[in-house]
């Protein structure tokens, strides 16, 4: 009999101290509202996270639609360099007889360098006698002459007997003034693979078509 009302305070301290802890716990029940607080900046971490690979997709389409745009640009840049018309150059002739070929031609290189030509861009092949300076500077020596040829600063002359040592110029200007059809024709040859862009023949109109057959 004495343990029945032992039990009932034995419950009733159970209680008790329950109770006052779970009034305490009310206290904590709060404290875990800012828990989802600091959940909150992981939310703007979050949102800009799937907006930026938006736009570099959208960046990436872009080039993508710009890459093929120069893709076909190249293709007829290609087919411009590939013309073998800009290879042949642009004759001219001046009439002159046999004796005055050689005054036309020093007047044909006159004009050239006062519109800007460089000496260095002038060849003059002559078919008959030679040019005096071409004489003047052989005087000293072979050697020497044409190492004035390959400095490449002034105006060149040479004879068409030699004139295959010559090397490529912009400008190739030929003087008919003598020689046999052979020589002529040999020099006219030579002179149009040697001539870069420009081709100027000084003599007689009719000896040098007889001599190109056809026209220039």
């Amino acid at each position: 009999m004495p343990l029945i009302p032992e039990e009932p305070q034995i419950h009733e301290s159970a209680q008790g101290p329950r109770a006052t802890p779970a009034s305490g716990r009310t206290a904590p029940t709060p404290r875990p509202v800012p828990g989802p607080r600091p959940a909150a900046p992981s939310r703007p971490g979050g949102r800009p996270g799937p907006l930026r690979p938006t736009p570099p997709a959208q960046r990436s389409s872009r080039d993508g639609a710009g890459a093929p745009k120069p893709g076909p640009k190249p293709g007829p840049k290609a087919q411009s360099p590939a013309a073998p018309a800009a290879a042949t150059p642009q004759i001219q002739l001046i009439p002159a007889s046999a004796e005055g070929a050689l005054d036309a031609a020093e007047e044909a290189v006159d004009l050239l360098l006062d519109s800007g030509r460089a000496p260095g861009d002038v060849l003059v092949i002559t078919t008959g006698e030679q040019h005096p300076w071409a004489a003047h500077e052989l005087s000293f020596g072979e050697s020497s002459y044409w190492a004035q040829h390959d400095a490449g600063d002034d105006v060149f002359y040479v004879d068409a007997a030699v004139a295959d040592r010559a090397a490529q110029r912009p400008v190739v200007v030929v003087a008919v003034n003598g020689g046999t059809e052979a020589a002529a024709a040999s020099a006219l040859s030579l002179a149009h693979s040697r001539a870069g862009s420009l081709l100027i023949v000084c003599g007689d109109p009719k000896r040098i078509n007889s001599v190109l057959g056809a026209g220039v």
